[in-house]
């Protein structure tokens, strides 16, 4: 790595302290939003192609290998958003050596990590996938599938991980264009390798490997040629201290993430024990919910890049206790997620066919559960971008305890007994109602802990 003199930028001149904040959380949250989608758009091309090239098996395999990613996604966002949260508190408040010794220690720990991922995933791969909710029929096309995804975890792990450290580095377009240059790869190579070299599903997990591969390098030519940050080789050495509180502020969303994965696998598993006794069969809800899960991805992606854009603002100006700031991005940001919010809605409500439809054809059964699925489960939609968003709001500003519960009320709080409870008295309906009772609930309670934390900070 280059050696650089420490920077000598005051606290008092850095741009997320003075500039306006409408236009810095634009700067900031429209690439990390790109950035978000774009991971978003790794899981759904590979669903569109290979719901189109392999049929409605296809798009329960990836589902049911959906948790892989999720668990990998955690560990990234464990190390890469409590890095980046402690590299900008530790800046806001001017001690600038230690800020890059907590993102040297990051960047390191996400390449041992994401190693230790793939090799625990390949040892244990078919007991795994029996856990994850696979079928007879779907467990060939899912050991396919998972087999090669698994080889690109620890570029995944890396790329997820250090994006939000360049971003935290304030340079929000690099990061933008690490993701998108891989997704773009991934899109070009999936049809290829799909309908072109006829690989089938083999072919969408290869092209999504590749695409991590490129976005991964980019991010190791950030750190090695263009970093703002002081940076130097000893600073890689994992130390426990930085670790610790890396791992403090970045639970919140670590939890989020390893709940969604709970979830996902009960659900899985519910689908598939009372989708065998229901008209449907255990493939069709299994596909179909897959589907829709992916599509809320999207809408996740959205309000969950706009938090990452708020990050940096948030932390930097809660560190130098400018806390007018704060609550002002607080207000800009649950705005754009609420009106977010209510266009998802909209099409969730209007356009379940032709959103179904974009993955691919199947039975008059397989269409009617993927609607009522959509309308029912999704029917809060409106509603679900302040969870997330307040989530990685108390982890900006340090408040590790709050952000944890609120990654832990939708997922698992509210959704996951409701998962369990409702099918026992509604068959496979109750998955999807189980689904607005638990949005509500976290709805309030966001709000509730939200409001209570700006008023103090109102007060002080």
């Amino acid at each position: 790595m280059k050696q650089q003199s420490p920077p000598s930028t005051s606290t008092a001149a850095n741009p997320l302290g003075s500039a306006p904040v409408g236009s810095l959380l634009a700067k900031f949250a429209v690439p990390a939003i790109i950035s978000m989608l774009v991971n978003a758009l790794y899981n759904i091309v590979d669903q569109i192609f290979i719901g189109q090239g392999v049929g409605m098996l296809g798009n329960a395999a990836t589902n049911i290998a959906f948790p892989v990613t999720t668990i990998s996604t955690a560990a990234a966002l464990l190390l890469g958003i409590g890095g980046a949260s402690n590299y900008n508190l530790e800046m806001g408040a001017g001690n600038e050596h230690k800020a890059s010794e907590i993102a040297g220690s990051a960047l390191s720990t996400l390449v041992i990590t994401g190693v230790s991922i793939a090799a625990v995933i390949l040892i244990f791969l078919r007991p795994l996938l029996i856990f994850f909710g696979a079928t007879d029929t779907v467990m060939p096309y899912a050991t396919d599938y998972v087999s090669i995804i698994a080889i690109g975890l620890p570029f995944f792990t890396l790329s997820v991980g250090g994006n939000h450290l360049i971003r935290a580095d304030r340079s929000p377009t690099y990061s933008m264009t690490c993701t998108l240059t891989g997704a773009v790869i991934n899109t070009i190579l999936d049809p290829l390798f799909i309908f072109g070299f006829k690989w089938g599903i083999k072919g969408g997990a290869w092209a999504t490997v590749i695409g991590q591969i490129v976005s991964a390098f980019l991010v190791l030519l950030y750190f090695t040629k263009f970093r703002k940050m002081y940076l130097d080789r000893k600073m890689l050495k994992p130390q426990i201290h930085h670790l610790k509180a890396i791992t403090s502020l970045g639970m919140a969303s670590c939890i989020n993430q390893i709940a969604i994965a709970a979830v996902q696998i009960v659900m899985n598993n519910i689908l598939r024990y009372y989708g065998s006794i229901s008209v449907y069969g255990s493939d069709i809800p299994i596909a179909c919910v897959g589907i829709v899960s992916k599509v809320n991805m999207v809408f996740l992606a959205i309000c969950i890049g706009i938090a990452q854009g708020a990050q940096p603002i948030w932390g930097f100006n809660y560190g130098a206790r400018k806390f007018d700031r704060v609550r002002q991005t607080y207000k800009y940001s649950a705005t754009a997620c609420t009106i977010i919010a209510v266009i998802f809605f909209l099409c969730f409500q209007f356009f379940p066919h032709q959103i179904v439809g974009m993955f691919g054809g199947g039975s008059d059964l397989y269409f009617k559960f993927a609607k009522n699925y959509l309308r029912i489960f999704m029917l809060l939609t409106f509603a679900n971008g302040i969870q997330p968003m307040s989530a990685g709001f108390f982890t900006s500003i340090g408040k590790a305890g709050l952000g944890i519960i609120m990654s832990l009320t939708r997922q698992v709080i509210f959704l996951l007994p409701l998962v369990v409870i409702f099918p026992k008295f509604m068959g496979i309906d109750g998955v999807m109602y189980a689904g607005p009772i638990a949005d509500a609930a976290a709805f309030v309670l966001a709000v509730v802990f939200a409001r209570r934390e700006l008023s103090q900070m109102k007060n002080e």
